[in-house]
């Protein structure tokens, strides 16, 4: 809280909006790809561009059904199948039919995260789930998908060569609910990298592994 008592952007909570922004802004990045560049591999990543996008969108699907149970499992993940479709690929639920180009592509994206919004907007924030990082709340799946979203856009944008930078108090929010331990002091976006095993910050080591903590803060 500041001092005139008004909350700032790093202690509002995380909502069903921010993360819909964050897609959108995501969407509208990829959607000038060079179509030729979708085969190339993402960043630092072990998979192509368009792999990237399937996990990506997989992750979404999945936050979004892990909170559709009337009563969710909090000690496992809801039971789909999770299948890789080359060895070393990413195990998915959610594959984008090949045929339908990067367009259909970012169409899976948009609907996947379309479910998880919409899921976010309407189940109680007394609900509780299972994530492997800690048992979340609405509000930690939305900041996880956000999260998703902005780290695995920044590895989409090395791969295809686009230019990615997310907004400032986005960033701060996602920090604030599942990095609480990270610099309050630096650029935002830059220590989001950094605490995801992406980047560097002046006086911290980089990163080899790495976690969010999804339980709630209160």
């Amino acid at each position: 809280m500041s001092p005139s008592g008004e909350t700032s952007p790093s202690q509002s909570p995380v909502t069903a909006d921010d993360l819909d922004l964050a897609v959108q802004l995501a969407v509208a990045v990829l959607r000038e790809a060079p179509p030729a560049a979708w085969d190339d591999k993402a960043g630092s990543l072990d998979w192509d561009c368009w792999e990237t996008v399937e996990h990506l969108s997989d992750d979404l699907f999945a936050y979004a059904a892990q909170l559709g149970l009337r009563t969710p499992p909090l000690d496992r993940e809801v039971p789909f199948v999770y299948e890789s479709r080359r060895p070393g690929g990413p195990a998915n639920t959610v594959h984008a039919n090949r045929k339908a180009g990067p367009v259909g592509l970012l169409q899976v994206l948009e609907a996947s995260a379309a479910l998880l919004v919409a899921m976010v907007r309407t189940t109680p924030p007394q609900t509780r789930a299972h994530h492997v990082f800690g048992v979340s709340d609405p509000e930690g799946f939305a900041a996880m998908g956000i999260v998703e979203t902005l780290v695995h856009t920044h590895d989409l944008a090395q791969g295809l060569g686009l230019a990615w930078s997310p907004p400032a108090d986005l960033c701060s929010r996602v920090l604030a609910r599942l990095f609480p331990d990270a610099s309050s002091s630096t650029d935002p976006w830059p220590t989001l990298l950094w605490a995801t095993g992406r980047g560097e910050l002046p006086g911290q080591p980089r990163l080899t592994t790495w976690r969010w903590h999804g339980t709630p803060r209160s």
